[in-house]
């Protein structure tokens, strides 16, 4: 999943969420480096990536899209996913997704946190510029498949993302909901 499935699977805990964030930009061992509140959120999420890669609905709904976008497919179920949960939120969460938004960005504070600037500058724009409050929209969607797209090292097919979404809307709806369903119960375990 994108942001805001790995801020979902944080268990409305916004200091755990910013460290699950920071998963994408820590690789290896190097999270070892950092405080155990920063490590566990860098251990969710990959485990939230391992669930999800290894999620065998998952997996067949990559081989159904792989023909439309080669090398991207696993890249654009995450943005799929994070799309139909931003669209489907009141039915995982008791928060309008605004308000959970909202309480999470204000939350946030990173002044003392010992994590590098580029992942700062990364939170900071998330919550000045409030993405993920666009992720429910068809725009929404295609900004985020141009978006992750243009930051590919390799030429890729995300930019048609939105049509392939369109194409194949109702078995990508079924694989998040069934995915989700197991998700909520394997890695809600937890606490």
């Amino acid at each position: 999943m994108n942001y805001l499935g790995h801020i979902y699977f944080s268990n409305n805990d916004p200091r755990l969420a910013v460290a699950n964030l920071f998963g994408d930009f820590v690789k290896g061992k190097k999270y070892l480096e950092y405080p155990q509140y920063i490590q566990e959120g860098v251990l969710l999420h990959r485990k939230i990536d391992h669930f999800i890669d290894h999620h065998f609905e998952v997996i067949h709904l990559i081989h159904t899209i792989r023909g439309e976008l080669p090398k991207v497919a696993p890249i654009a179920v995450d943005i799929y996913f994070d799309h139909l949960l931003a669209r489907n939120w009141e039915q995982y969460h008791p928060s309008k997704l605004a308000d959970f938004l909202a309480g999470f960005y204000s939350k946030i504070n990173l002044s003392k946190e010992p994590y590098p600037s580029d992942f700062k500058h990364f939170i900071n724009l998330l919550v000045e510029r409030n993405w993920i409050s666009h992720y429910h929209t068809e725009e929404g969607l295609y900004r985020m498949c141009q978006g992750v797209s243009s930051k590919l090292s390799f030429e890729n097919a995300l930019t048609k993302g939105h049509t392939v979404f369109q194409r194949f809307e109702n078995e990508i709806t079924s694989c998040f909901h069934e995915y989700m369903r197991d998700a909520n119960e394997y890695l809600m375990k937890r606490v």
